[in-house]
């Protein structure tokens, strides 16, 4: 029986996957770079068969025991998934408060019908969901923004080194860029291109903003405010208002402001002091283990907004370049050492061409708040992560973003172009 629905299951994935790849093949100048992309997706999250990561094998067993706790006590699992607390064969698994990675292996406990619990197939599946929610970006950005280069997103998302290396198997970050580029392609047509909401596209973007929210609330807290506040400025300008760049920069830092200072009143958690406090208390505790290796150390940061503040330009300056080449020379850390360098190189190119007014063709307001969200993200990641091989992890799903925006400009278009972008 299990054996015969796995296979069910597995057969009806390879059908729709046939028919969206042989869909998504028509994409006009980008469907070529489909397969190979695809291709390359997968063949990295395969590690996932030969070197399973700690956090992997900790998803695997548990969610074993709960895919037991499906196939012989269902009721018993539907009350474990609304809950903090796994009980079964003896074994328990207790979480006080929300856990995203209790909540990655319920997913996974599903996930195990179809794949039977082998890791290499629950990686696959996880990496497909990332590929598909990257590439729809891809192309509602080309559809929708035709003078904007159509490689910068395609080398952002499906093609930048540790982008793709962190972004592929039985990771929380595989589930976190995948639902967050997805969420902007379905919300992204609804602010610029004219398309009114549908309810299946309304059910699609609750259930993939509820996803992202469950892998790492604060990332989503960020992203949510970044579409509310473009959505804003969207409808004021659809008004007749906000056409000036200026006027839009200061509608973008009071709705920010007025949502900042709203949530903090609707849950004590993002409150400033006890943001600051756990702020510093995780850097604390993640600078304790990470002595022995690459880390960073800010001298004087406490748990204070002008604290924070002070060393927020730092530790995003810190996320952009660290490792740096020298720093580590062996295995990733010489990887993500020499990719910053080309990070660098992109970063100055852009503004570069930003100064001589080459920015690119993508709306300003979209500009703004995507800049904005991956600025903060990239504060909050480097303050809270000392260590450098976590950092590079973390950042996984802001640099997409980064590079989004830093391949814009009318230099970096060119050479894409060259390159058949």
């Amino acid at each position: 029986m299990r054996i015969l629905l796995a296979i069910g299951l597995n057969i009806g994935l390879l059908v729709a996957l046939v028919a969206w790849v042989r869909h998504q093949r028509r994409t006009p100048e980008l469907g070529r770079w489909l397969l190979p992309l695809l291709g390359l997706k997968l063949l990295v999250s395969l590690r996932d068969v030969l070197l399973l990561s700690e956090d992997a094998r900790l998803f695997q067993s548990w969610a074993a025991v709960m895919t037991r706790q499906l196939w012989t006590a269902p009721g018993s699992w539907l009350r474990t998934l609304f809950t903090d607390e796994l009980h079964f064969e003896g074994q328990k698994l207790i979480f006080h408060g929300y856990s995203n990675t209790f909540f990655i292996i319920k997913l996974l406990s599903g996930l195990n019908l179809a794949s039977l619990g082998a890791a290499g197939l629950n990686s696959v599946y996880l990496s497909l969901f990332c590929f598909v929610g990257c590439w729809q970006l891809v192309r509602v950005l080309a559809r929708l923004f035709p003078d904007a280069p159509r490689g910068a997103a395609v080398v952002a998302f499906l093609g930048w080194p540790t982008v793709l290396y962190w972004t592929a198997g039985l990771n929380k970050e595989t589930l976190l860029l995948g639902s967050a580029a997805w969420v902007l392609a379905l919300v992204l047509p609804w602010l610029y291109g004219g398309e009114r909401p549908r309810p299946t596209t309304v059910l699609g973007a609750v259930l993939l903003a509820v996803l992202h929210f469950k892998m790492r609330f604060f990332f989503a807290i960020m992203l949510f405010a970044a579409l509310g506040a473009l959505a804003a400025v969207r409808l004021v300008q659809r008004l007749g208002g906000a056409r000036r760049r200026w006027v839009q920069v200061l509608l973008v830092a009071a709705l920010v402001a007025a949502g900042g200072a709203a949530i903090g009143e609707v849950s004590p958690v993002f409150r400033l002091n006890k943001f600051t406090s756990q702020l510093v208390r995780s850097y604390s505790e993640l600078l304790e283990d990470s002595r022995q290796q690459p880390h960073i150390e800010y001298a004087n940061l406490a748990p204070t907004l002008p604290s924070v503040l002070r060393n927020a330009p730092v530790a995003v300056l810190h996320v952009m370049t660290r490792p740096w080449p020298w720093e580590e020379p062996n295995g990733l850390y010489l990887v993500a050492g020499l990719e910053n360098v080309a990070l660098l190189l992109v970063l100055a190119g852009a503004l570069v061409a930003v100064g001589r007014g080459r920015a690119g063709g993508l709306p300003f307001a979209l500009v703004l708040v995507l800049l904005t969200y991956s600025i903060v993200l990239a504060a909050l990641i480097g303050l809270s992560t000392p260590n450098l091989g976590t950092l590079n992890r973390y950042r996984a799903v802001v640099l997409p973003f980064v590079l989004l925006l830093a391949l814009q400009n009318d230099y970096a278009a060119r050479a894409l172009r060259r390159l058949g972008l």
